[in-house]
């Protein structure tokens, strides 16, 4: 909103108002009316009087500047409002000076603009009414109209930017500055939603103009509506004066003919934000991603105050290869934790404040995961263990690798950590996550594929960008479980479906390249995936069936330190084939009937567990499996 006019113009104001509505009460009869100079008081105004504002503004006649000052009188001056109970048109044209019909008309200016209302639908009789936003602008008193406020909410300009960022509002500048159009369309696309709100609010503040967002699912929807929200913000343009953001995010392209149509009805700089081009029209589309990680370091140094420790320097450097934050971002948590005590920078508090600001998004997007499982409780064969700790270091020596040995520099694909899990169900493909997560400090998160493929063309490419969108910000492991689903062979293309999802694979392969954490398919059957699919991997690990040494390994850590056990055979119980997953499965459930019995976990707990385990699976166990298990 615009700050208060100053008192002196006010009083002013308020004083030529008094000399207008007295000389209206003498023209319509009123002998008994002050008589007021009215040209001495407006030569004693600072600036411009509200009314001759409009005047100008709207370009409106003597006649319609004496209707709306009729419409205005009748609310603020008891004296005229005691003339003229009911103002209309039919009145002022038979009263007032230079009358004209077309001032009456529904496209002159007091009409088309909505300073003025009718009560109903006779355009002479109706009792007039001025609008309120009009009234109350005449008073000197300049805010948004109501029904806009509930629809737009202020952008304040940026207090934190970064370099980039500031070249992009120089280069808006140059352009803007050599546009002579009633409107002006500036679409801002990419993957920085505060980047792009924050460049819109620093170009406005450079013009003198307020700004003031609008979401896209808040356009209305229909013809009637929307041309009433255009009126009465075209109008606010000129009061003001101000400019519109319309947040379409990740709208998809496709969905991108309301947004057309309605920018097409609006005057004035129209910014529109999303995640991919939507426009047709408009000035040429700045592209605004979220800063690179020098710019981010340099970023978190001005949120700090310039000065910094050395060891904050090592600090911030982890920080910026795992998180990818705004500008306004980092400005918030800088000052939320130079609030919160005397030692901001301590190692891994920005860590842990980055962590919970970026959970936000994913939480909403896949299932987290608490990694409970460490290398101890990890049975694999040497190969690949080593594999995993190779995985490991990648992760870990990213910042020297990417960012101080150049790699960074060439581009981003090829940059990302990915890796294949193959093997059936139950042998530590997920536990194995875990262990990377734990290891790592990163968060774990589960994608569940049938939320993510959807059989409208397009969906699911619009889901795989939100999560690796929102991934981005954090740096977290992403899970994708029984990967078949969506990473299968890819179709011949037979039809606009076949067509459509191999172009989704292919973005998928192209932002698993380009991820900056770690992504993780998991899949049963490595041979139903594409060859050239697993070219684009960085690992690939086998998880085999577990032989009978790694199965006594399993199941002799199966059991935590306090579960009371009797006389185990965990020979015996190696013999029987079946995988990790299903071993804790077993164990699991005999705890619970021994813990029924008031007894240890026995064998003869462990074969009706083993039982039940196999019943669940449709492959009974004959008494072959448990031979030797009970007396």
């Amino acid at each position: 909103m615009n700050a208060p006019a100053p008192s002196s113009w006010l009083d002013a104001n308020q004083r030529l108002l008094a000399a207008e509505f007295a000389s209206l009460r003498h023209q319509l009869g009123d002998t008994e009316a002050p008589s007021l100079d009215v040209a001495a008081t407006r030569a004693a105004l600072p600036e411009p009087a509200a009314i001759d504002q409009l005047v100008s503004l709207f370009g409106l006649s003597p006649f319609e500047r004496s209707v709306l000052l009729l419409a205005a009188g009748t609310e603020m001056d008891s004296a005229l409002a005691r003339l003229v109970p009911q103002p209309s048109f039919s009145l002022a044209l038979g009263a007032l000076q230079g009358a004209h019909w077309s001032a009456s008309t529904p496209l002159s200016p007091l009409r088309a603009w909505r300073l003025i209302e009718l009560d109903d639908t006779s355009p002479t009789l109706a009792r007039l009414r001025i609008d309120e936003r009009i009234l109350h602008y005449l008073a000197g008193i300049n805010q948004m109209d109501a029904r806009l406020v509930a629809l737009m909410r202020p952008v304040p300009p940026p207090a934190l930017m970064s370099a980039g960022h500031r070249r992009i509002c120089i280069e808006l500048h140059d352009q803007l500055r050599h546009t002579h159009v009633p409107a002006a369309v500036i679409p801002l696309m990419g993957d920085d939603d505060d980047g792009q709100r924050d460049i819109a609010a620093a170009v406005c503040a450079g013009s003198g103009q307020a700004l003031f967002a609008l979401a896209m699912a808040d356009i209305p929807a229909t013809a009637v509506d929307q041309e009433t929200v255009a009126v009465l913000w075209q109008r606010e343009v000129a009061l003001l004066p101000a400019a519109l953001l319309i947040e379409a995010g990740d709208l998809p392209p496709r969905d991108g003919e309301l947004l057309q149509r309605f920018t097409q009805r609006l005057a004035g700089r129209i910014f529109v934000t999303s995640r991919e081009p939507l426009l047709r029209k408009g000035l040429a589309s700045q592209r605004v991603d979220k800063p690179g990680r020098s710019e981010q370091c340099e970023l978190w140094q001005l949120a700090f105050g310039g000065d910094l420790p050395p060891d904050a320097h090592s600090e911030l450097r982890e920080v910026t290869m795992q998180f990818r934050l705004s500008a306004a971002d980092i400005g918030q948590e800088a000052s939320m934790l130079m609030r919160s005590g005397p030692t901001p920078l301590a190692r891994g508090v920005v860590r842990s404040a980055c962590l919970s600001r970026t959970r936000l998004r994913l939480d909403e997007l896949a299932q987290r995961i608490e990694p409970v499982t460490g290398w101890e409780d990890l049975v694999l064969p040497p190969a690949q263990s080593a594999a995993l700790r190779q995985l490991i270091a990648q992760v870990r020596q990213r910042a020297r690798v990417h960012g101080d040995w150049g790699y960074d520099r060439r581009g981003g694909r090829g940059l990302g950590i990915s890796a294949l899990f193959c093997g059936e169900s139950g042998v530590g493909k997920t536990m194995a996550c875990e262990v990377l997560a734990q290891e790592l400090g990163l968060d774990l998160y589960r994608i569940d594929l049938s939320g993510v493929v959807s059989k409208y063309i397009g969906e699911t490419e619009r889901n795989l960008r939100r999560v690796f969108d929102a991934a981005e910000d954090s740096g977290a492991i992403l899970l994708f479980d029984e990967a078949d689903a969506l990473f299968g062979k890819r179709s011949e293309v037979k039809d606009s479906h076949d067509r459509f999802a191999n172009i989704e694979i292919s973005y998928l392969l192209q932002r698993m390249e380009s991820y900056r954490g770690l992504a993780v398919l998991t899949s049963n059957m490595r041979a139903a995936l594409d060859p050239a699919f697993l070219r684009r991997l960085r690992f690939v690990l086998q998880f085999p069936f577990p032989d009978t040494a790694q199965r006594e390994a399993i199941w002799r850590r199966a059991f935590p330190e306090a579960v009371p056990l009797g006389a185990l055979d965990f020979t015996q119980l190696a013999r029987l084939q079946v995988s990790g997953g299903h071993i804790r499965n077993i164990a699991l459930n005999a705890a619970f009937l021994a813990a029924e019995a008031d007894d240890a976990v026995t064998m003869s707990h462990l074969a009706k567990a083993a039982q039940q385990e196999a019943a669940k699976l449709d492959r009974p166990l004959g008494e072959q499996h448990l031979r030797g298990w009970c007396a």
